[in-house]
This record gives structure tokens, sequence and C-alpha cells, in this order.
């Protein structure tokens, strides 16, 4: 965290590939959730509102892409979203979202490759805090997208260094383009961080898949 925090934070924004990705979650996962909740972080929490603001309860299942250690699963559960998919590409904190038992499925799997879902399997999907240095490009939403039924919500965060640079705001125009989701939502930027780390922004983003 900008040399002032947690080195497991430092060494997931570090990392250049997949691999290492994986390896720093697995070497961060027993401290994850004390150091991140020392730090105040949201994310996890604040997406539910906009969850709760645009998902029906009833509208099916939702898939939490990057999930994590699950912080939202109780979270979205205590809402009353009771059919709750995550995926993660570290097995350690799979395990950990497992003993929260707010999800009815939980798998390994990588974005910016193709996932294990038929065209038009979700009611939504939520992603927070995977799109940001050194994690998930911009490409993933395509896969997203393609997995979420017409009339399904698109409904994830972004940090503010790489919405340009990284191509996230080219592929919302060609997603908007070819008629594959229409934009809802779009937060100003606010902090990841409630306690540490004030320069760490991101926006939340709301889309509709046609």
């Amino acid at each position: 965290m900008s040399g002032r925090g947690s080195d497991g934070l430092e060494r997931v924004y570090a990392a250049r590939s997949s691999g290492e990705l994986a390896e720093a979650y697995a070497a961060w996962s027993n401290a994850y959730d004390r150091e991140t909740a020392a730090a105040g972080y949201c994310l996890p929490f604040v997406i539910a509102a906009w969850i709760a603001r645009h998902v029906p309860c009833d509208a099916g299942p939702i898939l939490d892409a990057g999930c994590g250690t699950g912080l939202s699963g109780p979270y979205l559960r205590a809402l009353g979203y009771d059919h709750l998919v995550g995926l993660d590409l570290s097995p350690d904190m799979l395990a950990l979202a497992a003993g929260r038992g707010a999800y009815r499925q939980l798998g390994r799997g990588c974005l910016g490759e193709t996932l294990p879902w038929p065209d038009g399997h979700f009611a939504a999907f939520l992603s927070t805090g995977v799109f940001t240095a050194g994690h998930a490009p911009a490409s993933s939403l395509h896969e997203l997208v393609r997995i979420t039924r017409p009339g399904g919500k698109a409904v994830f965060t972004v940090r503010d260094v790489i919405l340009a640079d990284g191509g996230f705001r080219a592929v919302f125009a060609r997603l908007e383009a070819s008629g594959r989701w229409r934009p809802v939502e779009e937060s100003p930027p606010f902090r990841a961080f409630a306690v540490a780390e004030p320069d760490v922004l991101v926006q939340a983003f709301v889309f509709e898949i046609l």
C-alpha cells in the first residue's frame, strides 16, 4: 500500500501474470481479511448497494467474479440474494470464501480466459476490487457479458488509474456500439479504503446486458 501498509497488497499490485497473482494471493490469504479490514477496505460491502438498486433478489444466479475470500457474500445474502456463485483465481481465497456459507457454488477460474458457463447463464455479475493494477484485463468484460442474460446487469468497479490506460473505456464503447450492453449508472470516483490509502480511487459502473 504505497509503501505504508500491507506487503501482501504490494506484492499483488506488482504481479505481472496470472501465475504471479495466484502466488501472491496464496501467500496473503490468511492475513488478507485482517489487513484489508484495518485499512478500511470497503468495496466488497458498498457494491451491495448497487446490486440492491439494480438487481431484484429473485432475478436468478449472480456471479461474484473475483470473489476473493467472499467478503461480499454474507452481506448480499442478508439482503436476500441466495443464489450466489463465486469465481476466483486463488484456491486459498476460495477455501476461505467457502467458510462463509454464502455461496451455492465456488470455482477456480481466471478472468480474461474462457469461463465455464453457457451464454446468458447469470442474471447479473458483480466484480469489485478486481479491475485494478496487475489484475484482470479489460477484455475480461467480453466473457462476463457473454454469460449474462439479456436484461441482466453488470456491476463492477474500476481503479481510476487504469480506467483509460487499461483500455476499459475503449471496451465499454465497443460493447455499447456492438449492441451488447447499455450504460445505466456511473459513480464519481471514491475511496476504496476508508482509513488508509486516500489516493486509491475507484469508480462503480452498472450496465444492462442487451
